[in-house]
């Protein structure tokens, strides 16, 4: 573990009388994308912001938490009052019950943390719990309190560790059927559904995250390392996007499965007429040319059934 990764909390992994030291690090990357400030133009300063009410500047004696009840109505809270409700961070992850690795809707994910043992001693005991999540194919689920919050928790393996996800509680989720409900009822054609499915499985493999690249990031990084390179006039280079083109759904269809999402369908055999006779000699009979075999299968007829690609 590389020692320039945080350890943000420490406590305990909890399951019925067993208590193992943990702790806490961040899974994402803070550096990922850049983060840019505001920069005033003329004085290359920072940009501050002043806390105000009005016209009048306010100081931080004189600032409380309020509620909007109605709009322009505020119930105000103090300090001493938040403080009396927020809980006491408790250094302990309680698992409280177990269920199956599919049955958290990700909807519920929100942040990803790694759990890691605190120690020599926690070891064996962390990966009692690893390895048991893993054989049993479950994700457990907890609470903790992180800084006055108390937070849902769904704990599983991954890769050699253990992997904690913060969750959504169910009233922070909008209900998807009323979200929904506007959709129409009417099912998609037979055909159309059948194209779909086959352009999913040509296209299905396994989820390899590191084939795919955060090309917005790369580019600022990019646009930042020229402007540093030629003294903060680089030029900003950019790509016109191509005008949308309005093209039917089915015949989309039709070019994906064709193997490209511009080039037109390929258009289905048919038999090719017989060359034209060349014109005779005046004198000499027209040699007589033999008609091409016709094909065996005659679509429509006598062709076999193309085998069904299987589906899912």
């Amino acid at each position: 573990m590389a020692e320039s990764i945080r350890t943000f909390w420490k406590g305990y992994l909890r399951l019925a009388l067993v208590a193992i030291p943990v702790r806490l690090v961040a899974a994402e990357r803070a550096e990922a994308t850049p983060r840019f400030h505001q920069i005033d133009r003329k004085t290359k300063q920072r940009i501050r912001y002043i806390k105000m009410a009005g016209e009048r500047k306010v100081s931080g004696d004189d600032i409380v938490m309020g509620y909007e009840v109605e709009p322009g109505n505020y119930v105000l809270l103090e300090k001493d009052e938040l403080d009396a409700v927020r809980l006491e961070t408790r250094h302990t992850i309680e698992l409280t019950q177990f269920v199956d690795a599919g049955d958290i809707d990700p909807l519920y994910f929100e942040r990803p943390y790694y759990l890691l043992p605190d120690g020599e001693v926690a070891e064996e005991g962390y990966t009692v719990i690893r390895d048991g999540l893993r054989a049993a194919h479950k994700v457990a689920v907890g609470q903790l309190t992180l800084r006055g919050r108390e937070n849902l928790v769904a704990l599983y393996p991954g890769g050699a560790g253990l992997v904690l996800d913060t969750l959504r509680y169910d009233g922070e989720i909008r209900d998807a059927d009323e979200v929904f409900s506007s959709l129409g009822r009417q099912k998609p054609r037979a055909d159309m559904l059948e194209m779909a499915k086959q352009l999913i499985e040509s296209r299905s493999q396994p989820f390899e995250p590191q084939n795919f690249k955060n090309h917005y990031a790369e580019a600022l990084r990019d646009l930042v390392k020229r402007k540093v390179e030629s003294g903060g006039t680089a030029p900003i280079e950019s790509e016109a996007a191509p005008g949308a083109k309005v093209i039917d759904f089915m015949e989309a269809l039709k070019r994906s499965l064709s193997g490209g999402a511009g080039a037109p369908p390929k258009a289905a055999p048919e038999e090719k007429s017989a060359p034209k006779a060349a014109e005779p000699k005046a004198g000499k009979p027209a040699a007589k040319r033999k008609a091409p075999a016709r094909k065996a299968a005659v679509r429509g007829k006598s062709a076999k059934p193309a085998p069904k690609r299987k589906t899912g």
